[in-house]
């Protein structure tokens, strides 16, 4: 499977002619949709879907099933469901976003495992129930912190670790995630700069 990284928590996944894109947000690349076969939405905020390119894409979108994304019109996934998107085997898993603050209200979050192998989060640290080579591991947030982002690299325990949810970062920030990261995850951690591809 090609892993192409695009801008914040946009990826794009390709095998044997068929993609799949995930979280394909407002500030990602529109060339991350090119003949994209269908999409993984792991929750409802903008920077994770943007809903006037997808509106017209034509494609199978999957989304939480309660997930608020006026005009769109998805198939509502629930938490341990397990469903075929463009050919590739797809479980969820979660359910929340991460507490950002006090009491404000969450919304519905899915982590998405693809083929048993590589797990996108979305806005949350769930950990999965199987192991998982190819973590996609989210580095800011306002709903986290850098040794959120350790932690949940050695609890899961993966083969390699991409960084993501990027997007909000200069360039001084993204250095020193990065090095922290690398220093306490070892040679499994590498970020891939946007439109670049692993795998």
């Amino acid at each position: 499977m090609r892993i192409t990284k695009y801008t914040h928590s946009c990826v794009r996944l390709e095998r044997d002619n068929s993609t799949l894109v995930i979280d394909p947000g407002i500030w990602s690349e529109p060339e991350a949709l090119a003949g994209a076969d269908a999409i993984l939405v792991t929750h409802e905020h903008s920077d994770h879907v943007d809903l006037l390119r997808l509106r017209g894409l034509g494609v199978p979108v999957y989304a939480p099933k309660t997930a608020r994304i006026p005009g769109l019109d998805f198939t509502g996934v629930v938490a341990g469901e397990e469903f075929t998107a463009a050919g590739f085997r797809v479980t969820a898993h979660g359910g929340r976003h991460a507490r950002i603050y006090g009491d404000r209200p969450d919304c519905a979050n899915l982590g998405y495992l693809v083929e048993a192998d590589l797990y996108h989060p979305g806005d949350s640290l769930h950990l999965p129930d199987q192991p998982v080579e190819t973590l996609l591991v989210p580095l800011q947030g306002s709903w986290m912190k850098t040794d959120e982002a350790i932690d949940f690299v050695r609890a899961v325990d993966p083969e390699r670790a991409y960084g993501i949810h990027d997007g909000q970062i200069n360039e001084r920030g993204l250095s020193s995630l990065n090095g922290w990261l690398a220093e306490e995850c070892g040679d499994r951690y590498r970020w891939l700069p946007p439109e670049s591809t692993a795998g």
